[in-house]
């Protein structure tokens, strides 16, 4: 029987609910540092994506208060919400901006589709989901626990909706020492190989799928890779395996031990919620959006390599790319030929990228 995992990563969502140190509140000061430092950068007339850590200047506080997060990411609990940033102050453009300075203390962005956007938008865009493209992030729909292709996502509420999109936290070591109890059987399958699907952003000769357990244990360290809508969207594949009953009903075990043991929390216009992937899965309730397009629910979003992050099993390189420890690794190789920011500035630097590469599929600038 496999051992109980330990430690602060493992933790139920009942508890989550009566903990408050999974907050972290800018205080005056801080704010006030942070708007320094994106009108700084507006000054200069940069864009967002020509920012770099060294040039977004927190302050001594802030700058603290970033490295507690990142430690609390990669050895706490692995979910953090950064709560009052001056989203109204700043508007779209300042909170972009915000964001991805905010971001580069925390690692490295990397792309979140074939199209290369690294900085997403959140935003219901009519897609729908189970069909062979659709992403959960373009959509209104309810969206089932999943890990994102990054050591970690960061979350920033600029709108939130009328109703719904609450979000989903769940610890996944938690889930291993819940299955350990309920279904060994189960869990013994999650640590097997599953496939999924590439949703269309495989790269000429490439295969449309990719092998992964759901649940890794290397070096010591635990690690998830999960989305059942891709696992299922896999079926449609003639050369991949059909899934057994007993893979159907692990699947069905871990889903709903997940529901049973999320956290369910909303954001709020200015909370920046950052997970780690490798520890949490997320989700998000369904919504009901107000129908002025200026009103809508809106979050933008980076994909980060984190240089404080875990090593990977080999077998996780297909998908992620390196896997050491601490590696700039994860997100989707945009058609245009990177993965991330630092291979698209080179890319712009030798002029074989669009002046547009790297921004999000809508609000790009004129």
């Amino acid at each position: 029987m496999r051992m109980p995992l330990t430690g602060a990563q493992v933790w139920s969502g009942a508890e989550m609910a009566r903990r408050s140190d999974w907050i972290e509140a800018l205080d005056a000061t801080e704010v006030q540092a942070l708007l320094a430092a994106v009108a700084a950068v507006q000054s200069r007339g940069g864009e967002w994506i020509d920012l770099q850590r060294e040039a977004f200047v927190l302050g001594e506080a802030l700058q603290h208060r970033v490295q507690r997060v990142a430690d609390a990411l990669e050895h706490g609990a692995g979910f953090v919400t950064l709560r009052n940033l001056p989203v109204e102050q700043l508007g779209e453009a300042g909170a972009r901006i915000a964001l991805w300075g905010l971001g580069a203390w925390l690692g490295e962005a990397v792309s979140q589709s074939r199209y290369g956007e690294l900085l997403g938008e959140v935003r219901d865009y009519g897609e729908q989901l189970g069909t062979a493209t659709a992403r959960g992030y373009r959509t209104g729909s309810a969206l089932r626990f999943h890990t994102d292709r990054c050591d970690l996502v960061a979350l920033l509420c600029v709108r939130q909706c009328e109703r719904g999109g609450d979000s989903l936290v769940v610890s996944t070591p938690h889930l291993h020492n819940v299955l350990r109890e309920r279904d060994p059987q189960a869990l013994d399958l999650l640590y097997g190989d599953w496939f999924h699907s590439r949703q269309g952003e495989e790269l000429p000769g490439e295969r449309r799928w990719y092998r992964n357990p759901v649940f890794a244990l290397h070096a010591g360290r635990f690690t998830s890779q999960y989305s059942r809508s891709y696992i299922e969207s896999a079926q449609k594949f003639d050369e991949v395996p059909r899934l057994t009953p007993a893979q159907e009903a692990a699947l069905d075990a871990v889903a709903a031990a997940a529901r049973e043991e999320a956290f369910q929390t909303r954001m709020q216009p200015g909370d920046l919620q950052i997970l780690n992937n490798h520890v949490t899965w997320h989700g998000r309730t369904a919504l009901e959006d107000a129908a002025p397009p200026e009103r809508k629910r809106v979050l933008f979003r980076l994909w980060l390599s984190s240089p404080l992050s875990r090593a990977l099993p080999d077998d996780f390189e297909e998908l992620w790319g390196p896997t050491a420890a601490g590696a700039v690794r994860g997100g989707v190789v945009a058609h245009a030929g990177y993965r991330s920011v630092t291979e698209l500035r080179t890319l712009r630097a030798a002029g074989r990228v669009p002046a547009r590469a790297g921004w999000p599929l809508e609000g790009l600038p004129a």
